[in-house]
């Protein structure tokens, strides 16, 4: 699985298991964790700069088109 991939699937992952704590702790301060992963996949599409890519680079992952 290419960098990429891994990536988009994280940040799903993490907005998912933000909403689904807002909705069954009934605490809406989790949706703050889904506002910043929202805001963290916007600015690395215009700035191509993203730290868990980073990560996964120095881990070895398989690079893709937008994180190399």
């Amino acid at each position: 699985m290419s960098i990429d991939r891994i990536v988009m699937a994280f940040a799903g992952l993490v907005v998912l298991v933000s909403l689904a704590l807002a909705h069954y702790l009934d605490n809406s301060n989790w949706l703050w964790l889904t506002v910043f992963v929202g805001v963290n996949m916007f600015q690395a599409s215009l700035t191509g700069f993203c730290p868990l890519a980073m990560i996964l680079k120095k881990l070895g992952a398989k690079p893709g088109c937008a994180f190399q």
